[in-house]
Order: C-alpha cells, then sequence, then structure tokens
C-alpha cells in the first residue's frame, strides 16, 4: 500500500507537479544558458566578420587584377594617349590669335607636356596603380571618354546610374517570373517523381537551357513583331515618344515584353529542374520518412521538414541570379536596342573602348556578386539550424 506522504509541521508540502529544484540552482542554469547563447552569437558575428573581410579581399583582388591587366597590355596607356592627342588637337584649333606656325607647334608641344604629366604617361603604369584602385575604392568612377547620359553628363556614375534601372525592369523582372514559376512547379513536381507529367517538364528543361537566348530573341522578333505585329521589334519607347510621364511608362513596359518573354523561357526550365531535383533529394532522408509516419499533415512535412531544408541551395540560386540579373544581358540588350548595363559594358569595350567605364562596371558587378554572397552567409544561419559558425 502506497503510503501517504505526510507534511512536516511548518513545512508546507510540494504540489503536484512543482519544480523541486532549488532556486539558486536554477538561477545558474539560467546564467550558465545565456553565457553558452552569448558565446555562440560573439562565434557567429566573428565569422560574418572573418567572411566580410574575405568578401572584400575578392573585390580588391579583382580590381587590381583589372588594372594590371589594362596596364600590362598597354590598353591603358593607348587609351590616354588617344585622349591626349585628341585634347592637343582641340587645343590648336582654339589657338587662333597664333599665326605663326612654329610659335603653334612650340605652344602645343607645351600642353602635350602638360597632358602627359597630368595623365601619368610620363611615368611607368604601375605607379598609376594606387591611385587608380582608390579612386574606384571611394566611388570616385571618373568621367568616361566616349558615352554620355540622356543629358550629355559623362560622370561614369550619372551613367550607370542612368542605365541601371533599365536592367532592372528587364532583367530582374524576368528573374522573379522564373524564381516564382521555378519554386512553384519544381515542388510541385517533387511530389510526382515518374509521372509523365514529370517526364514532359524535365524534357523542357532539357530544351529550355540547350536553346540560346540570342536565337529565341530573334525568332520572337520575327514572329511576333514582323509576323503578327503585335509587340515593338526593339527600342525602349516608341517614336516619336509618348509626352506624358504615364504614357512613357506604359510605352516602356510594351517594350518590355518581348525581351522578357525571350529570357524567361530560356532559364525558368533549368531553375524549375533544380528546384525539383534538390526538393525529391530532401523528400527521401530519414527525418522526412520519420515526420511522415508520425502522421503529420504533408502540407506540414513539405513546409518544415522538405522545403526549410531544401532552401539554401535553392536560396543561393536565387540571390545570385537576381545579383547578376544586375549587370544585365550583353546579347539579349543589342539584340532589343535595351539601353541596360549590358549594352553598356558591350559600348565600353567596343569601337572606342572607355577604360573608366570598363573598371567601374567590373567594380560594380564585383561589388553586387560580393553583397550577395555575404546575404547568403547570414540567410545560412537564419534557414538552416544545422548551420553553425565557430
Amino acid at each position: 500500500m502506497a503510503r501517504a506522504a505526510a507534511a512536516v509541521p511548518g513545512r508546507p508540502g510540494k504540489a503536484a507537479g512543482q519544480d523541486a529544484t532549488p532556486p539558486l540552482v536554477r538561477t545558474l542554469n539560467w546564467t550558465a544558458n545565456n553565457v553558452v547563447a552569448d558565446d555562440a552569437m560573439i562565434a557567429t558575428l566573428r565569422q560574418l566578420a572573418v567572411r566580410a573581410l574575405t568578401l572584400f579581399g575578392v573585390l580588391l583582388a579583382v580590381l587590381i587584377l583589372l588594372v594590371v591587366s589594362l596596364g600590362a597590355t598597354g590598353f591603358s596607356d593607348d587609351l590616354l594617349e588617344a585622349q591626349v592627342i585628341e585634347e592637343v588637337r582641340a587645343f590648336r584649333q582654339a589657338q587662333t590669335n597664333i599665326e605663326d606656325p612654329a610659335a603653334l607647334e612650340e605652344a602645343a608641344e607645351k600642353r602635350r607636356a602638360e597632358l602627359e604629366r597630368f595623365y601619368g604617361l610620363d611615368r611607368p603604369w604601375y605607379t598609376r596603380l594606387p591611385a587608380a584602385v582608390g579612386r574606384v575604392l571611394t566611388l570616385d568612377l571618373g568621367e568616361a571618354r566616349s558615352l554620355r547620359t540622356q543629358e550629355g553628363s559623362t560622370k561614369v556614375a550619372d551613367i550607370v546610374l542612368e542605365r541601371l534601372p533599365y536592367t532592372v525592369l528587364l532583367l530582374t523582372t524576368s528573374s522573379v517570373i522564373t524564381a516564382v514559376v521555378g519554386l512553384f512547379v519544381g515542388v510541385r513536381m517533387a511530389t510526382r517523381v515518374g509521372t509523365r507529367l514529370d517526364r514532359a517538364v524535365a524534357y523542357f528543361a532539357a530544351i529550355s537551357f540547350a536553346v540560346p537566348a540570342w536565337w529565341l530573341g530573334i525568332l520572337l522578333i520575327l514572329v511576333l513583331a514582323f509576323q503578327l505585329d503585335l509587340l515593338p521589334a526593339s527600342g525602349m519607347y516608341s517614336v516619336p515618344p509618348p509626352d506624358g510621364r504615364w504614357e512613357r511608362l506604359l510605352d516602356l513596359g510594351h517594350h518590355a515584353i518581348l525581351p522578357i518573354l525571350t529570357l524567361v523561357p530560356v532559364s525558368v526550365g533549368p531553375y524549375i529542374y533544380t528546384v525539383r531535383t534538390m526538393t525529391v533529394t530532401v523528400a527521401q532522408e530519414d527525418h522526412v520518412q520519420l515526420a511522415r509516419a508520425k502522421g503529420l499533415p504533408e502540407s506540414q512535412v513539405t513546409s518544415r521538414h522538405i522545403l526549410r531544408v531544401a532552401a539554401p541551395p535553392i536560396v543561393t540560386g536565387l540571390i545570385l541570379g537576381l545579383a547578376g540579373s544586375l549587370s544585365g544581358s550583353i546579347l539579349v540588350e543589342t539584340i532589343f536596342g535595351w539601353q541596360g548595363m549590358g549594352r553598356l559594358y558591350f559600348d565600353a569595350v567596343s569601337g572606342a573602348a572607355d577604360e573608366a567605364v570598363i573598371v567601374a562596371l567590373t567594380f560594380v558587378f564585383t561589388l553586387l556578386y560580393v553583397v550577395a554572397r555575404f546575404i547568403l552567409d547570414i540567410l545560412y544561419v537564419l534557414l538552416d539550424p544545422r548551420v553553425r559558425y565557430g
């Protein structure tokens, strides 16, 4: 027979389920748990700081290698020499008050010497390296030699800021559409492995990956622009452009439809297959089978036990894809006459090459990648509890 617990006089008995741990022990346990959590947070922040410094080193290395390649090959000196020649020619034409040819030639040679000292052509190219890298790192992107904004500004920063919104409208919009469709269809296909629909999507992904964007763009121009006359073939605005602000915005969106229809089909197939493969791989792991054995709803199993684990690689492709979209697409923007970042890079390296724009765009593109990588490092900690720094 169980013996009833007798209350000791002066000491009230413990209620059923009440914690019998002394207050001092509970306080010590709470303090220890907080110390462990603080140590983990400090270790995480320390590792993130190390990653930030490492990525900054990558940015600096890319910038130095670019400047070295331009200088060692003589490309930079050739561009600066051409700039000096043009300014000397303009100086000659402006000196209308000098009638003596010898005096004019002497003044022109003096002006040439001043310009060569100004541009550093009287020194070896590697002596200009620290100053060039420092200017770019402080966001002093300089002035373009041949490119201009619509208002006529030669500042590289103004040129980049003018072209960037057009690339965001075109490339980033197509990337977002690709991501949304890829996530929706890819997750659905992961639950229908081996079906006819799954095989059809796999064939579509292979074709989508193999089709060149420029070829599809030309085909859509021939069909939708020339044959059916449904969409404009190229350009960003009608001729003449609309006067009103909203009318211009709608006209810009109308011209963006055909390039977006070109970019989405060639990128959505591989993304669907990537999401489907990642989801199927995670769905076969033991913890997913255990969750289903417990009788959890399939929606909960998919959201908490499959997508949560498959999220890091999927988010990696999404973030890097969005960052890469800001750099533009040289072929697509050239085919459709779209004045974005890709077309800007093409204009900077072809024809009258512009060193300042080349260096600035390479710096911007690398900076976008570095920022995207650092964002991914932070998201990994939030998305995947298995990831620990330290």
